[in-house]
């Protein structure tokens, strides 16, 4: 399975868009992926909540506002699905504050080593984020394509816009593409890591063959 020991984060609140996120649920697994359903628990223990489209309930107990930055570089990607779920999410009890959700996104965004995925109007939580998407090309629902212009992004006409650790997708019609383009990228990763150890211990083993007096 080509993401073995990767663990991957999707953020989560109401009116999700139900058959992206079963989609996710069993396709990351499917790779050898962990699959970490995050949001803000507002001091619960859990919490349970419901699709957009059939209502369907769905319990989430785990809080990215939990997360130090250890903890955080331990995922491999981070995915702001479709739906509200972002919108809901990038409510700030203060306004002169950044939202915990918005804050998490702007960490995982500092470490280039994490890939970011968002899809649909998942961009929403981007929004209040000074500078995020500047420079950056993406593909967003047709309803955010302001928002997107507005944050200095480039919006490119396509199902699926990759730009270095970004993946962004154009609705959630279109999560399994979206999630294949995530999965190779990182399978990608980590083939390129595995090569350039390999070649680093071949380097060493050379080094360590030369017999003494001629190093």
């Amino acid at each position: 399975m080509r993401l073995s020991g990767h663990k991957i984060a999707v953020l989560m609140e109401s009116d999700f868009y139900e058959p992206e996120i079963l989609y996710y649920r069993y396709r990351f697994p499917e790779e050898g992926a962990e699959v970490h359903f995050l949001t803000r628990l507002w001091g619960n223990d859990a919490m349970t909540f419901q699709g957009h489209e059939h209502r369907m309930p769905f319990d989430v107990d785990e809080s990215f506002e939990d997360l130090d930055e250890f903890a955080l570089k331990e995922y491999s990607a981070v995915i702001v699905p479709s739906g509200m779920v972002s919108d809901r999410l990038r409510y700030t009890d203060d306004p002169q504050e950044l939202p915990p959700a918005a804050q998490f996104l702007r960490r995982a965004f500092a470490d280039p080593a994490i890939v970011k995925g968002i899809i649909c109007h998942g961009m929403w939580l981007a929004a209040p984020i000074p500078g995020l998407m500047r420079g950056r090309r993406a593909v967003v629902h047709n309803n955010l394509l302001g928002d997107l212009r507005n944050m200095g992004g480039e919006y490119v006409d396509q199902d699926v816009v990759v730009h270095d650790d970004l993946v962004t997708g154009r609705t959630g019609n279109h999560c399994h593409v979206f999630a294949r383009t995530i999965i190779d990228l990182l399978a990608d990763r980590q083939s390129a890591q595995s090569a350039q150890a390999a070649q680093s211990a071949q380097a060493d083993q050379s080094a360590q063959a030369v017999p003494a007096g001629q190093g």
